[in-house]
């Protein structure tokens, strides 16, 4: 079974949340994590807050997220009354804090960027975001005095939003490959080690972005040099996500599972792609919108791409990439070694569809490492296709706290679950065998031929998103694939077990539905995720109708409007019998 053995070592360092007693594992306080933001804490009046912290509190009580049915951590425990959080003291029950963010965040200091770093904060704290990473674009400038310039920025935007969580990133050059996240946890050292992994691994600071075997290890050599760091502490934490993955189709199978592999899988750096790029406004229809693709998904094969990728790759479905998209993909095949390897979504948020602001003129950015700020412009600029942070693309991670380390640890831990356009407001899935559990990202270790059950609460929007309507959920889908093990050949991106198992129409509009799947007696190593739709366009997915019977159609370039197709996918949970 070795198949099985790998698993062990990839979910060792988190496994503490999986296999206990239902009745315990969750009840511990949790040491280090600070108190709960004020708006989520039911103790803090109304009238005590401020005017962000209201409209924060405001948007949760919308969602479903405070109040009645679903508590303040947006999860339900084991009956709908238990508290996932003591409203009190943030105490940790059966459940975790969902905290929704954006890893993908450009700032004036990024060469095509134009905002100010507490811009980027104040729009997605409004827009409900409770972490948010500032990730300007790795480059010479950068390397040499960006990275250092906007640490003070940061800095403020920390203490003008403390219900906030802000860290410092990068958009990394991959060597070889496309852009990736790369971010520490604050501490006096964040600046120190972005600067010396972007001068010594950026791909356009190296001038290594063509995919060759060197510089595919030269991406390598970047992530293990994170994991030294983070070793010889002189941070705390680090992790790495790949960006718009499939865009230009240069990040090949055998890359990816190189970075997943890079470091120790007890505290893995590269974690994950996004299963969503951002730039989501960007296939709004002419004449009101840019009329070009989601995502900007509107590339052809280059010299430097994987020459085994279809051309349909090249697109966005559903807003999603191809890589997450397609059941029995790529995503699936990294699944089906048993591996971590998790999905996000976010804005990418350059510059902000309809906005009235310009950059503002003076000053030089090679010479400055960033633009002067931005000035009005006496118009609504329609031609870009950004959103802010939380408007339309959202990663919530389930955190034992409210504290970046916690966000990071959700994430390592794969308890992530993305959505576009607020199309729900909750989601809370167990797997449960035996007497044991496992949540997203989790892994449940039965007996072979233990009865196992995949139970889903999903919390219904609670009331309008950005674009000023009440999403409506039509399906959800459970689909499952083997644990197969580790492949031969390390090109591989199809799993062939892969399927959705079960539809489920959602026949109401408001509250929480329970969906509960069984899985039966389960024997051999599997996986299980989910994903929903508001029903609104699907087509039979790349590998037929008895995998994918009604999943994302390929989006359209120049008429693609967002809001009018939403989907939720959730990261995957393994049963593992022995």
């Amino acid at each position: 079974m070795g198949h099985g053995h790998g698993h062990g070592h990839a979910h060792g360092h988190h496994h503490h949340h999986h296999g206990h007693d239902h009745g315990h594992g969750h009840d511990h306080d949790s040491p280090g994590a600070s108190a709960l933001p004020a708006a989520f804490d039911a103790s803090v009046p109304d009238d005590a807050l401020s005017p962000e912290q209201q409209s924060r509190r405001t948007l949760l009580r919308r969602a479903g997220l405070l109040g009645a049915g679903l508590t303040a951590a947006g999860v339900l425990g084991r009956a709908a009354t238990a508290p996932a959080y003591a409203a009190t003291d943030g105490r940790r029950s059966n459940g975790f804090l969902w905290l929704a963010g954006d890893h993908h965040i450009h700032t004036q200091y990024s060469s095509d960027g134009k905002y100010r770093v507490v811009d980027q904060v104040r729009q997605g704290a409004r827009h409900g975001m409770d972490w948010l990473v500032i990730t300007d674009h790795g480059s010479a400038t950068h390397a040499r005095i960006g990275v250092e310039k906007v640490n003070p920025d940061i800095q403020e935007a920390r203490s003008a939003h403390q219900d906030t969580l802000v860290f410092q990133g990068l958009e990394w050059n991959i060597p070889g490959a496309e852009h990736g996240t790369v971010f520490v946890h604050p501490g006096k050292n964040e600046v120190s080690v972005l600067k010396q992994f972007e001068t010594d691994y950026d791909g356009s600071v190296k001038n290594a972005s063509d995919s060759t075997p060197a510089n595919e290890a030269l991406a390598v050599a970047g992530l293990a040099f994170l994991g030294e760091q983070v070793r010889r502490r002189k941070v705390k934490d680090a992790l790495m996500l790949a960006n718009h993955p499939a865009r230009r189709g240069v990040d090949s199978p055998h890359e990816i599972r190189a970075w997943r592999d890079a470091t120790d899988p007890g505290h893995q750096i590269a974690v994950g792609f996004e299963g969503a790029p951002g730039h989501q406004a960007a296939g709004l229809p002419a004449p009101l919108g840019p009329a070009r693709a989601r995502g900007i998904y509107d590339n052809s094969p280059s010299a430097n791409s994987f020459a085994g990728y279809p051309l349909e790759s090249y697109r966005t479905w559903g807003g999603f990439d191809w890589m997450t998209a397609t059941v029995g993909g790529l995503w699936d095949s990294l699944l089906a070694e048993g591996k971590p390897w998790w999905i996000t979504a976010n804005s990418d948020s350059h510059q902000v569809y309809a906005d009235t602001a310009v950059r503002g003129t003076g000053g030089d950015f090679t010479t400055d490492g960033r633009y002067a700020d931005p000035v009005y412009g006496g118009r609504i600029d329609i031609t870009q296709g950004d959103y802010w942070p939380g408007q339309y693309s959202r990663t919530h991670v389930g955190a034992d706290g409210f504290s970046y380390a916690a966000v990071m640890d959700g994430i390592r831990a794969g308890r992530v679950w993305v959505d576009h356009g607020q199309l729900v407001g909750g989601l809370d899935v167990r797997v449960t065998g035996g007497s044991r559990w496992a949540t997203l990202g989790g892994a449940l270790h039965v007996k072979k031929g233990t009865d196992v059950t995949l139970t889903v609460d999903v919390a219904l929007a609670g009331g309008p998103n950005w674009a000023g309507f009440v999403p409506r959920l039509a399906r959800v889908d459970v689909i499952q694939g083997d644990v197969t093990g580790t492949v031969t050949d390390r090109d591989t991106f199809t799993a062939p077990t892969a399927r959705v198992v079960k539809s489920y129409e959602v026949d109401r509009s408001t509250g929480t539905v329970r969906l509960t799947y069984r899985l039966g007696r389960v024997e051999e190593p599997l996986y299980v995720r989910l994903r929903g739709t508001d029903g609104n366009r699907s087509a039979v997915g790349a590998m037929g109708a008895a995998v994918d019977p009604a999943g994302p159609a390929m989006d359209v370039v120049g008429d693609a409007d967002p809001w009018r197709d939403l989907w939720f996918y959730s990261n995957p949970v393994w049963v593992l019998p022995s």
